[in-house]
């Protein structure tokens, strides 16, 4: 009995040497000032509010946390989707935050955090007097415009081929509004989006739209960061202030208040 009260004295003595050291590396390795790229035109997740200032759900979620770690410092950069990952890849940005969700080539790449802080929903997406469209299938012969390199086109794409191809997909380069004038205006039949994006471009845009039929994919939101010890640093850092959110309430709180459902589970 006292060999093992021995060895596990030794354990946690080893361990109380060992950890505050890491966790000094750790702690230098963060940058003074974090930089994250986020589009900035993605409402009511990253945009610019009256008052000329980055916010939305994504980049709130990274102020909470800055607030209760006094390591972290964030300063938000808006840049177009084509170029957050190149510069996440360029050092430009030290992490994304943009409604990003897994694929395996991010997962090769990139870090992303273990912790999700938001739950991305698709749906079918139509002009409001429609009543002939009720799901994914009843676009069948009918055009769908969705945006190239999108991470839901790729999931519209696989459903397309598991389904006999039986859609007809127009592409546009991250132009989900003008995607809602073609809808509105009979170029497009439909297109498939987070519908509570959708629902605020076209509200700006004075359009009639609405969501129709079952949820096409659910998916975990993530930051994401490059795969190197700086990244490795700050995903820890942040995965731990986003189960602090998650643990208190935070998120789903935030969530409830801003969306009227809890999309953190």
């Amino acid at each position: 009995m006292k060999n093992l009260l021995f060895a596990l004295l030794a354990v946690l003595f080893v361990a109380l040497c060992v950890n505050p050291a890491q966790a000094a590396d750790d702690e230098a390795l963060i940058p003074k000032v974090i930089k994250v790229g986020t589009m900035g035109t993605y409402e009511p997740f990253s945009y610019v509010d009256e008052n000329n200032v980055l916010t939305g759900f994504d980049l709130e979620v990274l102020r909470e946390i800055e607030r209760r770690d006094p390591l972290l410092h964030f300063e938000f950069v808006a840049s177009p989707w084509d170029t957050l990952f190149p510069g996440l890849d360029a050092d430009k940005f030290q992490m994304l935050a943009n409604q990003i969700t897994t694929n395996p080539d991010r997962v090769k790449k990139y870090l992303l955090t273990e912790n999700s802080y938001f739950t991305c929903v698709d749906t079918v997406i139509v002009r409001a007097d429609r009543d002939d469209i009720k799901s994914v299938r009843d676009l069948q012969g009918k055009k769908l415009g969705m945006t190239i390199g999108d991470n839901r086109a790729l999931d519209l794409e696989n459903w397309n081929k598991a389904n006999g191809n039986i859609l007809e997909i127009t592409y546009f380069e991250n132009d989900l509004p003008g995607i809602l004038v073609d809808v509105i205006n009979g170029r497009l039949d439909a297109t498939v989006n987070d519908p509570l994006v959708a629902a605020d471009k076209a509200k700006r845009q004075g359009l009639q739209i609405k969501a129709v039929g079952e949820r096409i994919t659910e998916a975990p939101a993530l930051y994401i960061f490059k795969k190197d010890e700086v990244g490795a640093a700050l995903r820890a850092r942040i995965d731990a202030g986003l189960k602090a959110l998650i643990d208190d309430g935070w998120l789903s709180r935030k969530s409830i208040e801003q969306f009227g459902v809890d999309y953190s589970k």
